[in-house]
């Protein structure tokens, strides 16, 4: 059986606006990341010119190698408010896990910081594992570009926020705003009192 490697992180745990969301990475455990995508690093430390060269990469990529796939898992606002961070994120990480690899068999999944899959995956979670593990940095990059993207979009819906900005994080520009025009529906109220 071929093993395969899972890659997990998050992106948009603390902004106080939009999904929080779960990039999911699978390759062979013999598929090298690094050279297959120069320059790959934790989201945070790349430019946003970068992570979209990058990502862009990753879908040209995939779609050629049936065995390197990706998901980017979002739970709302909505979800976050009624649940919790964490039962969203565990619960987007479980979702894309279970789409890419029905069957634990032959499966490694890594994990970055705090992050844990379901018990029936073997699995190992890397503090700072979005810096010193290829496929988790990859993880990353995904999540965040997909997110990014999402909240550019949300922007046009509600244009007075300045979404496109700061991604829904609590900036004070972000918080005058909410000042003036009340929250949004893509506001996490359990965020914002």
């Amino acid at each position: 059986m071929r093993h395969f490697l899972i890659g997990v992180d998050e992106a948009g745990r603390g902004p106080i606006a939009g999904p929080v969301a779960v990039g999911i990475i699978v390759a062979p455990k013999n598929f090298d990341i690094s050279k297959a995508f120069p320059g790959v690093a934790d989201s945070k430390k790349l430019s946003k010119k970068k992570r979209e060269e990058i990502f862009t990469l990753l879908e040209r990529r995939s779609s050629k190698i049936p065995s390197l796939r990706y998901v980017v898992i979002f739970a709302s606002a909505k979800v976050i408010d009624a649940k919790g961070i964490t039962y969203a994120v565990q619960s987007s990480i479980n979702k894309g896990i279970t789409l890419l690899a029905p069957e634990p068999y032959g499966y490694m999944v890594l994990l970055d910081g705090l992050l844990h899959a379901s018990p029936k995956y073997r699995q190992q979670t890397i503090i700072g594992g979005d810096v010193t593990e290829p496929i988790i940095s990859l993880a990353s990059i995904a999540a965040k570009v997909v997110r990014d993207r999402l909240m550019e979009k949300l922007a046009k819906k509600y244009p007075d926020y300045g979404l496109e900005q700061h991604k829904g994080y609590g900036t004070p520009k972000h918080y005058e705003a909410i000042l003036k025009l009340g929250l949004s529906p893509v506001h996490r109220r359990s965020y914002c009192h």
